[in-house]
């Protein structure tokens, strides 16, 4: 059984998922979680910090599932395309995480409190897509300028959190949203000079 924390960040995650950040109330999350509303303001202090800690949970558990796709291959190539492709999966632990990271994203535009920690889970994001990307260029001696492959990285995490709400919401099946993250990825890496 998780530890009380994470239980109610687990119990977080879930609501957020289901209804949304907007309306979220504390005392939603402690009967969602079985704990006292007391308790979550003792581990989280106000509603912000618990909404700060849900969106560090959620960054963290998606590593947890992606991070495997690092040590099926030594060809930074494959390790990216493992990685991006395990952000589209049909499990519910990685529905719930993006249904649940599309709600925060969706929030920060009025919530100014999620902006900076959004910023930094997604630069973290980009930086580890960017770190392959480069690395892909190298060994086949691309010229990665300036910031062309955190510019590249860019457009392939954009193009997974669009390319995951539409599946989420039905719009592009899964097969669908997988197969032109392939494309932009041969797109991406394959481009002449990194640029």
């Amino acid at each position: 059984m998780p530890d009380r924390p994470t239980q109610i960040l687990e119990a977080a995650a879930r609501l957020i998922a289901r209804r949304g950040v907007r309306g979220l109330r504390v005392e939603e999350v402690a009967a969602e979680a079985g704990v006292s509303t007391a308790l979550i303001y003792y581990h989280f202090k106000d509603r912000a910090g618990l909404l700060r800690r849900t969106l560090e949970f959620i960054g963290g558990r998606a590593v947890r599932y992606t991070d495997p796709a690092l040590e099926t291959s030594d060809d930074p190539r494959v390790q990216l395309t493992g990685m991006l492709l395990l952000e589209l999966q049909d499990t519910p632990r990685v529905r719930e995480n993006s249904a649940a990271w599309g709600e925060l994203r969706a929030s920060a535009i009025f919530d100014p409190d999620l902006r900076e920690p959004l910023a930094a889970a997604t630069a973290e994001w980009v930086g580890d897509v960017a770190d392959l990307i480069g690395q892909v260029w190298a060994a086949r001696g691309t010229d990665a300028a300036g910031d062309a492959p955190k510019a590249a990285a860019e457009r392939l995490t954009a193009l997974v959190e669009g390319l995951s709400d539409r599946w989420l919401n039905g719009t592009v099946t899964l097969d669908r949203a997988r197969d032109l993250l392939r494309g932009a990825l041969t797109t991406e890496l394959d481009r002449p000079s990194g640029h």
